[in-house]
């Protein structure tokens, strides 16, 4: 899978980067006080990417602690986040068609309230979408009550006609690679972090639609939740 399209201009690229990534119709319909800029990300230094591999592993139980408003946005970063000036990201995306969208069932996290948002890669912010605190419901929809207990749970959702505009049916196949891109992208960046993941993909696909309040053309994928280790 590559991040370039064939025939397409830099310029063109990071015109579709941020027309995918959905910011401009979101920061349109949402008033100044409704979209947080985030801290930016950590793109030096670090826990080595050889030791985070050795000691990733998937994380169900958590020690007590609220996450850190930069903790959160470098994950969102490693999953989604942009990389370069042209647009391209943290996660190889086929044709650069970016089909991903990604959601955060916030709970105790230092300087951001209880409730849920949508990341924003091109600014890097997030847009809040509602004040309920989400983790219980999305735990229910799961099946999966000890979801709740995570500070945060992500949610990587996909929009496949974005991709299969350019690949037709393989966008299917396309779009479940490229969750698998992002999730291993939470997977390390959290274990280098000190905090711990797992990906959960059992669960009732149209109650989390409804909890998170997706568009009809919006598939939810995968939850993510996050706490310390």
């Amino acid at each position: 899978m590559s991040d370039d399209a064939p025939g397409w201009t830099r310029r063109e690229l990071a015109a579709g980067a941020l027309f995918f990534a959905g910011a401009a119709p979101a920061l349109a319909r949402l008033g100044p006080s409704e979209v947080l800029a985030l801290p930016r990300p950590t793109q030096h230094g670090g826990v080595a990417l050889s030791a985070a591999l050795a000691s990733r592993r998937s994380v169900r139980r958590w020690a007590p602690g609220a996450l850190r408003l930069g903790e959160l946005a470098q994950l969102l970063w490693a999953a989604q986040g942009m990389s370069a000036p042209d647009g391209l990201r943290t996660a190889p995306s086929a044709g650069a068609t970016y089909p991903l969208e990604l959601d955060v069932a916030a709970g105790p996290v230092e300087g951001l309230a209880p409730g849920l948002y949508r990341y924003l890669p091109a600014p890097h912010a997030l847009a809040r979408r509602g004040e309920k605190d989400a983790r219980s419901s999305l735990a229910s929809a799961a099946g999966q009550l000890w979801l709740a207990e995570a500070l945060a749970i992500l949610v990587l959702s996909a929009v496949p006609r974005r991709t299969a505009v350019k690949y037709g049916a393989r966008a299917e196949r396309y779009v479940a690679i490229e969750v698998g891109h992002a999730a291993e992208n939470v997977y390390l960046q959290s274990t280098a972090l000190g905090l711990g993941t797992v990906i959960v993909g059992a669960f009732d696909d149209a109650r989390v639609a409804v909890v998170l309040g997706l568009a009809a053309e919006e598939r939810p994928l995968a939850l993510m939740p996050i706490g310390r280790t």
